[in-house]
């Protein structure tokens, strides 16, 4: 599939999204019966009989301690999503992504950096609502930024893309309306899964594109970032399967959540204003600039680790965004994770 018809495939599911539609579907419905036994299947063998645990280890709590000298509040980080977010699929806290995130925060910001987490294993995007509600629960610790990765699983159970958008959408609003930053990892690639084999392997890869397209329209509309992360892990995952899928065959490994997490931190930071004034200018030599919404959502899907950010609201072809193809940064090793961990335990 073109640049351009993603580009018009994503305008209409996020529209429909806005607009309360719901019909519009990503791929045939028998050749998505298909897909999804295959990675239903492959989900089946998650935790059985091969030493992995259906659990994440609990990673909250602060990072950065070091910097406490320094007299300034923790930064509050909060993840939300599936078990992506969450971590599943390694057995250390500090292989977490959300550990990962909040020890490089916590070095870039020179802050100790607090963890929360409600990701939940198996998620779906309408369950955001209720992740949501428990990050505003408290309004003495509303987070300043917030990771949300999702989509996976609102394509294998054949969630309407037009409704997974809309419950996205709704998500990063509530949050932006609070006062916190909003970053979202996009759909992975679910045609990495080796389980499933050609052309069940094409389908699902575009279908997982073309939600991760729509997903960045909804985001950016509402005053959030978006990093594409199907075609970050994509090619790696599909060169390295053994050193980057977990021993389930189907969750990242430490390696592969550090891939991802080194491509989402420099996003968390430029949200921060913490990021330097030069890496925010747009790369003409990368082939950075501004774009309309759709046609930047289409082209983020397809390069690694891009990010889309809402620029101008109005242009020749509606809203517009900033295209920018970070560098990609080493993650600091994240140190151990205090054993006064907030009383608040992680979602399951």
């Amino acid at each position: 599939m073109t640049s351009m018809s993603r580009a018009r495939v994503a305008r209409r599911i996020a529209a429909g999204a806005a607009y309360g539609g719901g019909g519009i579907g990503l791929v045939g419905a028998a050749a998505v019966g298909l897909l999804l036994a295959e990675v239903r299947l492959a989900k089946r063998q998650v935790g059985n009989g091969n030493g992995t645990s259906p659990h994440v280890p609990n990673a909250q709590g602060l990072y950065g301690l070091s910097y406490s000298v320094r007299g300034e509040p923790p930064l509050r980080l909060t993840m939300l999503g599936d078990s992506t977010a969450a971590g599943q699929g390694v057995h250390r806290s500090g292989q977490t992504p959300g550990a990962l995130l909040a020890s490089g925060l916590a070095a870039v910001a020179e802050r100790p950096v607090d963890l929360h987490n409600v990701a939940l294993p198996g998620a779906r995007s309408d369950d955001l609502d209720r992740q949501v509600a428990l990050v505003l629960a408290d309004p003495g610790r509303l987070p300043d930024v917030c990771v949300i990765m999702i989509g996976a699983n609102d394509v294998t159970h054949r969630m309407p893309p037009t409704r997974s958008v809309r419950h996205l959408s709704t998500a990063v609003r509530r949050l932006r309306t609070a006062g916190a930053e909003v970053v979202v990892g996009t759909c992975p690639d679910l045609g990495t899964v080796e389980q499933v084999q050609q052309p069940l392997r094409w389908l699902a890869r575009r279908a997982s594109r073309q939600l991760a397209a729509a997903q960045t329209i909804g985001t950016v509309e509402q005053g959030g970032r978006t990093v594409s992360l199907g075609d970050l892990l994509g090619p790696e995952f599909a060169a390295n399967p053994r050193e980057l899928f977990g021993p389930d065959n189907y969750h990242p490994s430490a390696e592969g959540y550090a891939t991802a997490a080194m491509a989402v931190l420099p996003t968390v930071c430029a949200a921060l204003g913490l990021w330097p004034a030069e890496e925010e200018r747009p790369d003409v030599s990368r082939r950075e600039g501004f774009l309309p919404v759709a046609r930047a959502a289409a082209e983020a899907v397809a390069e690694p680790g891009t990010e889309v950010t809402a620029a101008m609201p109005t242009g020749p072809k509606g809203p517009w965004a900033l295209l920018k193809r970070r560098k990609r940064r080493r993650v600091p090793e994240p140190g151990p994770v205090p054993a006064h961990h907030p009383s608040r335990s992680m979602e399951r």
